[in-house]
């Protein structure tokens, strides 16, 4: 069984989240953390409960879902890890500060350990994180799939009745149409998904209502 903490950072209201299992292994999922009490409070939760963080990985590159890297990077040694479709954007981080809210971004930012695919698979304890490549709201999108538990953390590819913007740098609304068309076929209707902002939801929820599924 997965236990799953959610934190709400930054200024964007990003969800970052903690998935670990009986084995105290543990994955950090879009470290979106910025404020001192959000990285304190990430980093509190992890040594609390005596877990072992063992990836660092993020849905897409985007900086309000990796500002907390450094401060992982600083407490546990583990670097990030992302899509390899999202290389440009990952070394444009502090750029999108400044594009996104005016921000001159001056944090070290570690280096990526890993560029995966979606031939990858992202392992620890006894749980498999599936890789879904779902291009958009960034080229390198992807969708966490844990089968066994019937959990997506789905980033800002897939929200609670809505989904992600499309407007960015190398954004594409074809694209993101075009991958919730893939993964209606992919994931069961009872997937709970995990958004990268916002509340839960479930898929059934969202191909029955959602209007982009339409």
């Amino acid at each position: 069984m997965l236990n799953i903490q959610r934190f709400v950072c930054n200024m964007f209201q990003e969800n970052c989240y903690v998935a670990s299992d009986k084995t105290k292994e543990c994955v950090i999922i879009d470290c979106g953390a910025f404020y001192e009490e959000e990285k304190r409070a990430i980093i509190d939760y992890i040594n609390n409960n005596k877990l072992i963080p063992k990836h660092l990985i993020s849905t897409h590159a985007h900086i309000d879902h990796n500002f907390g890297n450094n401060a992982i990077y600083t407490a546990f040694g583990l670097k990030p890890e992302v899509c390899i479709d999202d290389k440009i954007l990952m070394g444009k981080l502090k750029e999108q500060a400044y594009a996104f809210i005016g921000l001159n971004y001056d944090e070290n930012i570690p280096d990526v350990k890993n560029y995966f695919t979606d031939k990858d698979t992202i392992s620890f304890g006894t749980h498999k994180f599936n890789i879904l490549k779902t291009p958009g709201h960034t080229p390198g999108s992807v969708l966490f799939y844990c089968a066994n538990e019937s959990i997506a953390f789905s980033g800002d590819t897939l929200f609670k009745l809505s989904i992600g913007r499309t407007d960015f740098e190398f954004g594409s609304y074809e694209d993101i149409i075009r991958s919730l068309k893939n993964i209606a076929i992919q994931l069961p209707a009872q997937t709970a998904i995990l958004p990268g902002h916002g509340e839960k939801t479930t898929f059934k929820e969202e191909i029955t209502y959602n209007p982009y599924f339409k």
